[in-house]
């Protein structure tokens, strides 16, 4: 598994400004978007291309574009959708499946309640959007789901990860998955809610303007 932490000045600062309880839902749903795109472009820097001859005005060349089978993005029902937007901006003709997954506070028990995804995702590069990497158990469960389906290549991208859920996703994620993490930053820990601190707070309910 390998994990990338983007540093750069322009994620840092839009982190900030999201982390910050007085951002308005409005601007936090722009900037997410926003810093999604610069995740994005880290995290597709290995999608699969192949050749292609083209006529410029001057000549003939060789060029690159984006192999087929087609990527694809699948975000997480619901805070992954505030991802959606962030990196089909950099991967427009990806196609885009959906996984509505739901944790058991209890159990820590996933279930997935909805699924909108192709049967069979062999050779297919999968890019999965949650917003939080807490416990991992949610994005365990989708690489899990993903991988039953014949995907070998998975990159998860979020905009914060916790320590704990990188070590139970490196624990417990099939190896003979190709997975790649990327996010804006490794936080410091979970609180005993299992949010992550210091963390954001809820990312869907700030996407979403359900708290200001």
């Amino acid at each position: 598994m390998r994990v990338l932490e983007i540093d750069h000045p322009l994620v840092a600062h839009k982190l900030t400004v999201l982390r910050d309880r007085s951002t308005h839902s409005s601007v936090f749903r722009q900037l997410a978007d926003e810093l999604v795109t610069l995740l994005a472009y880290e995290a597709t820097r290995n999608v699969a291309v192949a050749p292609v001859q083209i006529e410029t005005p001057v000549t003939e060349m060789t060029g690159t574009k984006l192999s087929r089978p087609k990527p694809m993005v699948v975000p997480i029902l619901r805070a992954g959708l505030g991802m959606l937007d962030g990196l089909t901006r950099l991967l427009p003709t990806a196609e885009v499946g959906f996984l509505g997954m739901v944790r058991n506070e209890q159990t820590l028990e996933v279930t997935t309640y909805a699924n909108r995804l192709p049967e069979d995702l062999s050779g297919r590069q999968c890019f999965v959007l949650d917003p939080m990497l807490a416990t991992g158990h949610t994005l365990i469960a989708a690489c899990e789901y993903i991988h039953e389906r014949g995907a070998r290549d998975i990159t998860c991208v979020t905009l914060l990860a916790a320590p704990e859920g990188l070590k139970a996703m490196q624990e417990a994620v099939d190896p003979s998955i190709d997975l790649t993490i990327v996010t804006a930053a490794i936080d410091e820990k979970l609180n005993e809610k299992g949010y992550i601190v210091p963390g954001l707070g809820d990312a869907g309910d700030r996407l979403f303007g359900v708290v200001d």
